[in-house]
């Protein structure tokens, strides 16, 4: 497992409350606008992060997370398994302090980068799940 029940806990508790959701588009069909919906309701801000920087849930979109002009606490990665690398990476970049792949979202190889830049990671759950548990 990446990412023991601790670390969940923390991104969800004590990491922050602004969440870059990369693969967050309008599509209400997309499981992305479901969990985005969650983390708002349980007092999350979120950024919406899609190529077509599409307003979310109220939340002005950017194209990358390079885009956006104010630090992001969490990653919330919602790509491809072979794309999601290159997001860890851009977290990093950005000063992020957690990042999580969504369930069925898992590369190994990521996840030692991201934490052996210092960021918490979670890989392969969704916090849509596990943030009501906490409650």
């Amino acid at each position: 497992m990446y990412g023991d029940q601790a670390t969940v806990r923390g991104i969800l508790t004590e990491l922050g409350d602004t969440w870059a959701v990369v693969g967050l588009s309008a599509n209400a069909s997309r499981a992305a606008y479901g969990v985005a919906q969650v983390l708002q309701r349980y007092g999350k801000r979120i950024v919406p992060v899609h190529p077509k920087a599409e307003a979310v849930h109220g939340e002005p979109g950017y194209r990358s997370l390079a885009d956006i002009p104010f630090p992001v606490d969490v990653v919330d990665v919602f790509v491809n398994a072979r794309l999601a690398g290159q997001v860890a990476d851009e977290a990093v970049a950005a000063g992020a302090k957690a990042v999580w792949f969504q369930l069925g979202v898992i590369d190994e190889a990521a996840y030692e980068r991201t934490r052996a830049a210092g960021l918490e990671m979670v890989m392969d759950r969704c916090p849509a799940i596990e943030i009501p548990r906490l409650a």
